[in-house]
Formats: C-alpha cells, sequence, structure tokens
C-alpha cells in the first residue's frame, strides 16, 4: 500500500490509512447522544440512526475503508498563528470566521482528490466498487479515522493527531476491496481537559460529548432559527464557526500548513470588521462565497450572525483581564446606524436580532486617536 500513500501525498493529502467497517463499539454512544437531543434540529442525524455505525448499509458491499487527512491551515499561515487568532476575539468590531472556511470549500477539494485517489487505485487493481465521502454522508468519521491510525478522538470530538493537531479535514473511500489494515491509534489527551474549560457556550458537556445545541458552529452554520438569548452574548463576534477548542488544544502547536493554495485566505475573510460585512447585499453575499463553504448558510443566517456579533459589539466593555476594549464612538455609531437603517426591509429572523442588538446599552466607548 506504500503506493498508495505515495499518490495520496501527491494530491495533497498528509496522511492516508486504512481500516475495516467494525463500528459496533460505537452504537451506544451514538444512540444515547440522539436519545439526549445533542443533534438538535440536524434532524438527518436521527434519520439515519445507526447506519452511520455501519458502513455496509451505507454502501452494500463495502469491506474496508480508506481514510484521509487533508490539513487547512493556509500556507502562509504565522508561527503565531494561535496567538493572534485569539487576539481578534477580542477586538469586538472584527468579524471572525473559523479558519477552515476561509478558503475553497473544503468538500469540493476532498471531494474530487478521493476520486482521483480511487480512481488510481482501480487502474492499478482493476474495477472496484468504491465511493467516497466527506462530512457528506451519515459516516462516523472521527472512528473510522482513528480505526486507521489517523489519530484519536479528542475531548472535543474532533480527531487529534500527534503530528499535526487538530486543523485537518477528513474524507473516506469506502471499497468492496480487503486491504490490509492499518494499527488503531490511542489516545493522548491525558488529564487536559483545557477544550472543555474554553468553550464560550460549555457546549462540550462531558469528555468526547458535545451539545451541538450549544456550539456556536451550530449555532451559526447549521441552526436556521432564532438563536437563544442566553447564548447570543456568548457568541462574540463569531460569525461562522469557533476554533476556541482547537486554539486551546496542546496538540495544535503541531498543526501542519496546507500543501494547496485551495485553502488560502480569501479576501475579505481574513481581517475584515462587522460594519464591512453588514454593508454586502445579497448580491456580494454571493459573489464573496463563490465557491466557500460559507454560501450553504445563505443571505439570511449570514445577516443573523452579523447582527447578534454587533449586538455583542455594541455590549462590550473594557475588560482589561482579557485584553479587549469597547468600540470607539465613531465606530459605535455606525454600527448601530447601519443596523437601523437595514431593520425595515429585514425578514423577520433578521429584524428580531437588529432589535436584541439595537437594545444593547452603551457601553463605555472610547475615543478615537487624535
Amino acid at each position: 500500500m506504500q503506493q498508495l500513500r505515495e499518490w495520496a501525498r501527491a494530491l495533497g493529502f498528509s496522511q492516508i490509512g486504512i481500516s475495516d467497517i467494525h463500528l459496533a463499539a460505537e452504537e451506544p454512544g451514538l444512540q444515547a447522544w440522539l436519545d439526549a437531543g445533542f443533534h438538535g434540529s440536524m434532524a438527518y442525524m436521527a434519520r439515519h440512526g445507526l447506519k452511520r455505525a455501519r458502513p455496509a448499509e451505507l454502501v452494500p458491499g463495502t469491506v474496508g475503508v480508506i481514510s484521509a487527512r487533508m490539513d487547512y491551515l493556509p500556507r502562509d499561515t504565522a508561527p503565531t498563528w494561535v496567538h493572534d487568532e485569539t487576539a481578534v476575539l477580542q477586538d469586538p468590531q472584527r468579524a471572525v470566521v473559523s479558519v477552515y472556511a476561509r478558503g475553497r470549500d473544503y468538500h469540493r477539494v476532498l471531494r474530487q482528490r478521493l476520486q482521483q485517489l480511487a480512481d488510481r487505485l482501480a487502474a492499478e487493481v482493476g474495477p472496484l466498487g468504491h465511493r467516497v465521502f466527506t462530512d457528506s454522508a451519515p459516516v462516523l468519521e472521527v472512528a473510522l479515522a482513528t480505526r486507521a491510525g489517523l489519530g484519536w478522538r479528542g475531548k472535543h470530538t474532533l480527531a487529534l493527531s500527534r503530528d499535526a493537531g487538530s486543523m485537518c479535514f477528513l474524507g473516506e473511500i469506502f471499497v468492496d476491496l480487503p486491504l490490509p489494515v492499518d494499527e488503531a491509534s490511542s489516545a493522548h489527551c491525558g488529564s487536559c481537559t483545557a477544550c472543555m474549560a474554553v468553550c464560550p457556550t460549555q457546549a462540550i458537556v462531558a469528555p468526547y460529548r458535545l451539545d451541538a445545541r450549544r456550539c456556536i458552529s451550530y449555532l451559526t452554520i447549521e441552526h436556521a432559527g432564532p438563536i437563544d438569548i442566553e447564548l447570543r452574548p456568548l457568541i462574540g463576534n463569531r460569525i461562522y464557526g469557533c476554533d476556541d477548542c482547537q486554539l486551546v488544544c496542546p496538540w495544535n502547536r503541531y498543526a501542519q500548513r496546507s500543501t494547496l493554495p485551495d485553502f488560502d485566505v480569501r479576501e475579505p475573510l481574513g481581517q475584515v470588521t462587522l460594519l464591512k460585512l453588514w454593508a454586502w447585499d445579497e448580491a456580494e453575499f454571493l459573489r464573496h462565497t463563490e465557491g466557500s463553504a460559507i454560501r450553504r448558510i445563505g443571505y439570511t443566517r449570514w445577516r443573523r450572525n452579523l447582527a447578534v456579533a454587533s449586538g455583542n459589539a455594541l455590549r462590550a466593555g473594557p475588560q482589561a483581564d482579557r485584553g479587549s476594549a469597547a468600540l470607539d464612538a465613531v465606530t459605535a455609531e455606525a454600527l448601530r446606524g447601519a443596523l437601523a437603517g437595514a431593520r425595515g426591509t429585514a425578514c423577520d429572523l433578521v429584524r428580531e436580532h437588529i432589535d436584541w442588538a439595537l437594545a444593547a446599552p452603551a457601553a463605555d466607548a472610547t475615543t478615537p486617536a487624535a
């Protein structure tokens, strides 16, 4: 299988591994997670049920799975990236998009390259039944990756590697060809609970157990309705996803840069203000998010998220212990004016969040420097 690994590396994958399909041990935990309602409004999770732990039910004839890891830190990521990302979270006027979503839509990148890898394998061994996936079907990706030796499940539920942390995407090729399997990974989180402690909404309710209903990634991406009022202040300036549990993870000191230009930061998603993004009309939103994973949430959710972050910015006061500061008076006034100006034409969902934002008591805004 060394040749397969070389092909994968040439296609931009960081690592591949091969596992069997025996995931019965995962079924009790999956069922308990569903029974607790932790999947929130993601009805498809309950609809597929235990099929996630039964690869041969998803793709009949499957006897093995090739799991692939692709690192996604942009190629020009600075050595100080964790510090830099953490600092931006304390700047209330800035809008924060999760690192993984600042480049090209990973679904497209991985799917195309997984298919190329499958085609290379078929050309070598002859016709084979296969199907490729990347976060696109009822697949227990982390469990399969763990069995394939790509890492272990961290307490934040993401896949972790000693050599690359968790800043990576996973993809799979289900095959009907018996292949030699790799040794499963062991866990190396030890007693560390940093990811649980740092979660703004305390969505990691226990080690390896995430209540998606409280997760900022779920709230800003998957959830279509109003965001619970109690959770809005905790979202801060995050408008698409959340990286907090990864930023604090010690293993991400080893996170690897991508070898592909696909995950380079697209302007203006790297360093951008809430005001600038609020000024986009729907046509601009679609233009700027073409080929991006962000487009899938649509303009309405995008505006809802921006309204929440804007409300938090208007509420922000100096917090010396966290290194954050209030908006300057000019920015605060401009933000209030922009929100108020859009209220009359906003849909009900966005209007509700605008009203919540505008109800923010004026913080002790700083005056702009002379």
